[in-house]
């Protein structure tokens, strides 16, 4: 079929089409970005194409040269065979507007918290000008960091990770975005190496999959870092550690706000004394939480 195809696909529309086809012939998953194969589809083809992302009406029916052909049908055989996540097979991923460099070293940035910055944390931070320190905890590519230094300008950032091989990348991003001064990475295992320094604002994307569904996991997510998906049998490890080690890292008014995915229900009933505010997300509010260092002090930890 794929050998066959350059003779019979002549516009952007043709090679769409055969994209979703091949997709769902496959049975790709998607959960990195796009949700499904049309929208796969169009990322793919419109980047290879060097055409803007968010503009295929104009461009669907313009004829293509051979070699253009040639270069997205190897991105969509590549995608299928591969299995990889489209990111990877495009070093870049997206939150919003901003874009990020990304490998198989990191994985595929896609946090609930980064639609959550500024706006939904203003009821907790009344100015941005109030974050002079923040902290992204588990950094990855370094996105959140990043974000943070970009919608607090007075903040300095700690980007913290256990991988060294994710800082290579994180270092990559922060220099993309010209915050070389202002956000430090830091390789550690969670808050170990900062020990004695407070934030006014800790972020956190940890590993949260349980263990049964990291061995359920479809092969798109078997490229990405193990460290970076899975923490302990029920997915919560890292997250209670952060629970009960944040509020001495906290300046007085500081805040804690951590992305747990579908765990609500296991970890809400380990800290009864706790009030946790869920984060209203474009998914739901049972996604991301944040606690105060106050709620934390009094809840005695």
């Amino acid at each position: 079929m794929f050998n066959a195809a350059p003779n019979h696909l002549l516009t952007l529309r043709d090679l769409l089409r055969f994209a979703v086809s091949r997709f769902n012939e496959a049975g790709l998953f998607f959960g990195h970005g796009n949700t499904d194969a049309w929208n796969e589809a169009v990322y793919l083809v419109l980047h290879r194409l060097n055409l803007p992302l968010d503009q295929l009406e104009p461009f669907l029916d313009a004829r293509l040269i051979p070699v253009e052909i040639k270069q997205v049908l190897e991105l969509i055989e590549a995608r299928v065979t591969t299995r990889k996540p489209a990111a990877y097979l495009t070093n870049e991923a997206w939150l919003g507007a901003y874009r990020f460099y990304v490998d198989e070293r990191v994985i595929v940035p896609r946090s609930f918290i980064a639609e959550l910055l500024p706006e939904a944390l203003e009821p907790w931070i009344e100015y941005p000008e109030l974050i002079h320190s923040a902290l992204d905890l588990c950094t990855g590519s370094g996105c959140l960091a990043i974000l943070l230094a970009e919608h607090y300008p007075d903040a300095e950032v700690d980007a913290i990770d256990l991988s060294p091989e994710a800082l290579e990348v994180a270092a990559i991003n922060v220099a993309e975005y010209g915050l070389e001064t202002r956000v430090q990475l830091v390789e550690s295992n969670l808050l170990e190496a900062v020990e004695g320094k407070t934030y006014d604002l800790i972020v956190s994307n940890p590993p949260y999959v349980d263990a049964p569904s990291v061995a359920m996991l479809p092969d798109e997510y078997l490229h990405e870092p193990e460290l970076a998906l899975g923490s302990g049998e029920d997915g919560l490890d890292a997250t209670r550690l952060i629970i009960e080690n944040a509020s001495r890292f906290l300046t007085p008014h500081g805040i804690l706000v951590v992305e747990i995915g579908h765990n609500r229900e296991v970890l809400e009933p380990q800290y009864p004394e706790l009030a946790f505010t869920w984060l209203e997300t474009s998914n739901g509010d049972g996604f991301v939480f944040l606690l105060t260092r106050e709620q934390l002090i009094d809840a005695g930890l």
